[in-house]
């Protein structure tokens, strides 16, 4: 009895304790005088973060697949909704672009274009304008001939001598008013290969005031030892004996290294790299597109209808296709007449001269210095012509040479 009075008697305590055991902090009790009352209170949680983490993707070959597909479906979706916009807006490009393009064809031709001009009526014939030409050709004629030698040297020059001693070098500086042959021949030297093979000369109209030359006591070229290059090879591509080849450049050992320099007693350069060097490769005076209409030599007139013999070569093309300078040079004289209609001729020094004939406009002024390439005219129909083209003469030591044997 007394364990049943003791458990009722503290019904309210073990409630409390009960409560309190769970931890149910959600409520209170708390007394009042004159009633009890249960308050709420909500629970604040303990908030947590946590840091971004980057999704993984596996790749695969199917993904890529799916990706692309994706791309190419929303693609063709656009197009489909816009696709009379698209073509619209491309149409307006296309139209613009073609207007734009058509008016910059239109100022250029305007710019660069004329029409054939009239001709004045001048007493000047074919036979006075090569004597014209003949005049002009006389003008820095240079004293060698095809393989460099020179023409008025004391000495000459022989393949077949023999050259003990070692090869020796001066230095020498260009003076105004020098020319190549001229220097050669003051050191002694027959034949200009010497200067421009030792001091690698690319044109020899590019020597000016100032620049440094070496001068070689004997006359012969430089040679770069190549790949498989033995002393008998050498000696028997260029004619020379081994003894002098041996003597001239001091040489110890047979055994060549590659890039091992030998200087050539006796010898000059190949015909093509001489003219290179001395300005003889005239470029093409026309760079667009051209029919070779008449060649150098003997033909039929093509209005006279007789046997003539012609005086250079003609280039047909349309109308107002510019013309360059083929070689670097001073413009003697730029003019009209009856046969060449307009004309120009350009001084390349060297003895060579040319003749720029039935231009429908001179762009080039008398004394004008040019350099190859230069524009110089157009192209026309002016003059004793059929048709638009452009006759080209080359001259040489004022004699007529075809253009052909010079062109490059």
């Amino acid at each position: 009895m007394e364990i049943i009075s003791f458990v009722q008697g503290n019904r309210k305590s073990r409630k409390t304790r009960f409560l309190s055991d769970f931890n149910f902090r959600n409520f209170e009790f708390s007394r009042r005088e004159s009633y009890k009352t249960l308050t709420y209170q909500p629970f604040a949680p303990t908030l947590k973060t946590f840091a971004p983490q980057r999704v993984k993707k596996t790749v695969s070959i199917k993904s890529i697949f799916k990706i692309i597909g994706s791309v190419v479906t929303n693609l063709f979706v656009i197009l489909k909704k816009n696709i009379k916009t698209i073509v619209f807006s491309l149409s307006i490009v296309i139209i613009a672009m073609a207007v734009l393009f058509s008016i910059l064809r239109i100022v250029d031709y305007k710019i660069n274009f004329t029409n054939p001009l009239e001709l004045q009526n001048e007493s000047f014939d074919i036979e006075n304008l090569n004597k014209l030409m003949k005049n002009f050709a006389l003008e820095g004629i240079l004293n060698v001939d095809e393989s460099g030698n020179i023409l008025d040297s004391e000495n000459s020059f022989d393949i077949s001598m023999h050259f003990s001693e070692p090869v020796t070098y001066k230095n020498y500086t260009v003076r105004s008013g020098d020319t190549i042959s001229g220097i050669a021949k003051k050191f002694g030297l027959t034949n200009i290969s010497t200067l421009i093979s030792v001091n690698d000369i690319g044109n020899v109209r590019q020597l000016a005031a100032g620049q440094k030359l070496k001068i070689p006591s004997i006359d012969g070229v430089i040679y770069t030892v190549k790949n498989g290059d033995s002393l008998n090879a050498i000696v028997s591509k260029y004619g020379v004996s081994l003894e002098t080849l041996v003597d001239v450049n001091e040489l110890s050992s047979e055994v060549l290294q590659k890039g091992q320099q030998l200087f050539i007693p006796g010898v000059g350069l190949d015909k093509q790299t001489l003219q290179n060097a001395m300005g003889d490769m005239f470029k093409m005076p026309i760079s667009a597109k051209f029919r070779w209409s008449s060649p150098y030599g003997s033909r039929i007139d093509p209005i006279a209808g007789v046997k003539s013999f012609h005086t250079g070569v003609d280039m047909a093309c349309p109308t107002g296709t510019p013309i360059y300078a083929s070689m670097s040079g001073k413009v003697i004289t730029a003019g009209i007449n009856r046969v060449y209609g307009n004309y120009v001729i350009i001084d390349h020094g060297n003895g060579y001269q040319t003749l720029y004939a039935h231009m429908s406009k001179i762009i080039a002024t008398k004394g004008q210095w040019v350099s190859q390439g230069t524009r110089i005219g157009l192209v026309g129909s002016t003059g004793y012509s059929t048709g638009p083209h452009l006759h080209f003469t080359v001259y040489k030591n004022g004699k007529l040479i075809n253009p052909m044997s010079v062109l490059k």
